[in-house]
């Protein structure tokens, strides 16, 4: 069963903690393209999940997309894209630059 822990952060956006227990690996550069659809779609962003779908981005290819990227090049509302690059994309792209340096 699928058992994602979930925190509201209080600024429009939901933090997914990442683990093993809801089916990805914990480090996104091993993430397949359709990890990367279920991320988000258990981040809320159901509707835009499919955008990485069609345009085959596995966890490597999230990890290098640029603000630029997620806003003009998924195609996406501009809501939802600033949402998703500042609260998702960029943290997870931190927080992997943090474990791969350490």
């Amino acid at each position: 069963m699928l058992s994602v822990d979930m925190e509201n952060k209080g600024n429009g956006s939901v933090g997914v903690k990442n683990s093993m227990e809801n089916g990805r690996p914990p480090d996104p550069a091993d993430w397949a393209v359709m990890d990367v659809v279920n991320y988000f779609r258990t981040a809320g962003f159901e509707e835009q999940a499919s955008a990485f779908q069609e345009q085959e981005i596995d966890g490597k290819s999230l990890l290098l997309m640029t603000r630029n990227d997620v806003l003009t090049g998924l195609q996406l509302k501009l809501g939802p894209a600033l949402k998703i690059y500042e609260y998702h994309v960029k943290p997870l792209q931190t927080k992997h630059l943090k474990n791969s340096s350490s």
